[in-house]
């Protein structure tokens, strides 16, 4: 029987049970993922899936457990819990309410999980959040928190093996472009890190970065022999019936779609030894209304077009990862009108990101982040109209246990809104906005 066959039947096998679980989700409570989950699920440390212990940076072993819908091991309470308590120290505050809660220690966000085995083809991966100031009452000034979505995923895999192949396909229905992605190159993975208060950073970014708890899609992939993986998507904006997906996000600060929107994914991925390395390419065209309240008329067309790479050494007592992304974005604004002063715009994001870890306790990170692209007036707000933004981003942290995680960021901007100095004419340079970020990270 040849391998067409065999995924049709297993299709007609599972569809039902497939639909049925879905409705399950998207009619429950809001549900949500753990990393701590799936350790007690499948028996293994964190450092099986993550290098060095570092979540969530997967390993070639903690990617094929994602690619197969997160169902090795066994059922388990699929219970757990995370928290950030941070402190951040600015170099010179300003008026900006990113600084409000400059040099304070504060409980900065919470999540509550629900994830894992649901069958032998399907697992969730959800997560629900709690940010602890999430705005300002504009009549208190006071901060108040806010409970939302955040990365939440359903999926369907399956995997046929013989002496000669070996082929994982599936079927993931999520809230957040790249979301499935197996490599942390994806734009909703790179320098994963909780930050929030005191860290100013480029008004700019492309848009399928942006749309974690906006949209709702359904990605279909395979990986074949462990060394080519394809993915194909489409995504909506998350209201109606997808609403669990965004939900916390009011409706004037939700990004609305026009329609159907792809999102292709390719990779090319070997593994050798302690030695793992990818290569890939991403593309997404999203058309979104410039009116959130009158989401109708003419639209503005993203085009993001990336490449990015990863490379791996895990040999204990090492690990070792390096990191490189680079999305440039085409932004058409065709018959849009009072959104931009350009008919037509550019935007490049470049990141890079290298760490060691020894002993899945101690490690260090260095990371670069330059985002540069066209001048418009109207669509930044910076008074140069300019996103180019550049800086370094080195970290240290300490694992003394499983689940809990102490670091601190260094926040270094080298260029902001396309000047080294006095970039607000007001005299405030880049230097002005660099940030020391403290935290303690933890989950069960």
């Amino acid at each position: 029987m040849n391998i067409a066959s065999q995924i049709a039947r297993r299709y007609v096998r599972y569809r039902t049970v497939v639909a049925l679980l879905l409705v399950q989700v998207l009619t429950s409570p809001i549900v949500a993922h753990a990393l701590p989950v799936f350790a007690r699920q499948t028996g293994q440390n964190c450092v099986a899936c993550h290098a060095g212990g570092q979540f969530p940076e997967l390993t070639s072993y903690g990617r094929l457990f994602k690619l197969t819908g997160y169902t090795i091991g066994s059922r388990t309470i699929p219970l757990a819990a995370m928290g950030v308590v941070s402190y951040t120290k600015s170099a010179t505050p300003s008026d900006d309410a990113a600084f409000a809660k400059d040099a304070t220690a504060l409980f900065q966000t919470g999540s509550l999980f629900v994830a894992g085995k649901i069958t032998e083809n399907v697992g969730v991966f959800a997560q629900a959040t709690y940010n602890n100031y999430d705005s300002q009452n504009p009549d208190t000034n006071k901060w108040q928190g806010k409970w939302g979505s955040d990365n939440m995923e359903l999926r369907y895999a399956d995997r046929l093996i013989d002496p000669g192949r070996d082929l994982i396909f599936g079927v993931s229905v999520n809230n957040n472009p790249s979301f499935a992605d197996p490599w942390n190159t994806a734009p909703a993975w790179m320098q994963y890190v909780p930050t929030q208060f005191g860290i100013t950073g480029p008004d700019a970014a492309p848009i399928v970065s942006q749309l974690g708890a906006q949209a709702a899609g359904v990605a279909a992939y395979v990986f074949w022999n462990q060394s080519v993986y394809a993915e194909v998507a489409a995504y909506q904006t998350a209201n109606g019936a997808w609403s669990l997906f965004s939900q916390g996000t009011k409706n004037p600060d939700q990004v609305k779609l026009r329609g159907s929107n792809p999102y292709v994914r390719l990779a090319f991925n070997r593994d050798w030894g302690p030695h793992s390395a990818m290569v890939g390419v991403m593309a997404m065209n999203a058309n979104i209304y410039p009116d959130n309240l009158a989401p109708r008329g003419p639209t503005t067309r993203y085009r993001d077009r990336g490449v990015d790479a990863q490379y791996q050494y895990l040999l204990d007592p090492h690990s070792v990862t390096a990191q490189v992304s680079y999305i440039t974005e085409a932004i058409d604004n065709g018959d849009v009108t009072g959104t931009a002063a350009n008919p037509d715009n550019r935007l490049r994001q470049l990141k890079v990101k290298g760490s060691y870890v020894y002993r899945a306790k101690y490690g260090g990170s260095l990371s670069y982040f330059s985002t540069t692209g066209s001048s418009d007036a109207v669509l930044y707000a910076d008074p140069a109209g300019n996103p180019d933004t550049r800086g370094w981003v080195p970290e240290l942290f300490w694992t003394p246990v499983q689940y809990l995680r102490v670091g601190a960021q260094y926040y270094n901007f080298r260029r902001y809104h396309g000047a080294v100095a006095n970039y607000d004419g007001a005299g405030r340079n880049p230097s002005n906005n660099n940030t020391l970020f403290v935290y303690v990270w933890g989950s069960y």
